[in-house]
């Protein structure tokens, strides 16, 4: 089974285009094709039933379409199952930017692929996991779409959520806007897809995102904490990452347990540090 929300959905995937989709995005996310529950539901990228519905404020009738999969059924915004991963992705960021209105003031999130493909079993399956000539013949036109999207938008940072999503917008920055100055301008990065199928967002999507896939920071292996404070030093110069690796490796290897005093000075500057870092990046 192939659904197209855009097809029986279209009235609400509308609804967030016209309301959150005008002007210029200083971010554009980019997702990789609805979830079950999400925008398969909804119409909407990540389109969890409540994030859509409370913090959207959009809420339209959803059309079932026909040959509908047995244990895949369209009910719209009555849909009582939750999309974990837009649950995980709208929620963090409602809690970073606030209200829907700052947040797509400056950003907004598009999907590559419209398109649900549904195994016999009812699984979903993704862009990447179809045979390579069915993803070649996919890629071409969504390619097309997100060149579009990217000239209309015209963004800052091109964020993929996830792998497959940061693969296609390379793909299409250099090789279907290679000669166009847009291109030459663009900032690509990603963040940690939020599926339940990761066990790495399982243990703390938030977390995982807040504290290093959104800063494109990669510590090598091998390196010691002075090390790698010192690589990453050089990226944030005015911010004081080795003096805080210098602290932590005294508490850790002094020839005393740290007092309560000095711990509690650490965590607090290490939240403060963070919170710096982060501060850099304009998501």
């Amino acid at each position: 089974h192939v659904y197209n929300p855009l097809q029986y959905a279209w009235e609400a995937h509308a609804a967030y285009l016209s309301r959150y989709g005008q002007g210029h995005k200083k971010i554009m996310f980019l997702g990789m094709n609805p979830g079950p529950f999400g925008m398969m539901q909804t119409g909407v990228p990540f389109g969890e039933v409540s994030a859509v519905r409370d913090w959207m404020g959009i809420e339209a009738p959803v059309q079932a379409p026909p040959h509908q999969h047995p244990k895949r059924p369209i009910d719209g915004f009555a849909c009582t199952r939750s999309e974990v991963s837009g649950r995980r992705l709208w929620g963090w960021i409602s809690r970073r930017f606030g209200s829907a209105d700052d947040f797509f003031a400056q950003a907004i999130v598009i999907n590559y692929c419209p398109l649900v493909f549904l195994e016999a079993t009812g699984r979903n399956r993704t862009p990447v996991q179809l045979p390579a000539a069915e993803q070649r013949a996919l890629e071409a036109p969504c390619d097309r779409h997100l060149a579009r999207v990217i000239e209309v938008l015209t963004p800052e940072w091109l964020i993929g959520i996830g792998g497959f999503a940061e693969k296609r917008l390379h793909h299409v920055v250099s090789e279907v806007l290679d000669d166009r100055p847009l291109a030459r301008r663009l900032h690509i990065g990603h963040v940690l897809h939020p599926s339940p199928a990761s066990p790495a967002a399982n243990r703390g999507w938030d977390e995982v995102v807040d504290r290093a896939r959104d800063l494109g920071f990669v510590a090598v292996t091998n390196h010691t904490r002075r090390e790698s404070a010192d690589d990453l030093q050089e990226g944030y110069p005015d911010l004081p990452i080795r003096s805080m690796a210098d602290q932590v490796d005294s508490s850790v290897f002094g020839p005393e347990e740290p007092e309560t005093e000095v711990r509690d000075s650490v965590w607090k500057q290490g939240g403060e540090l963070k919170s710096s870092l982060l501060a850099t990046k304009p998501w």
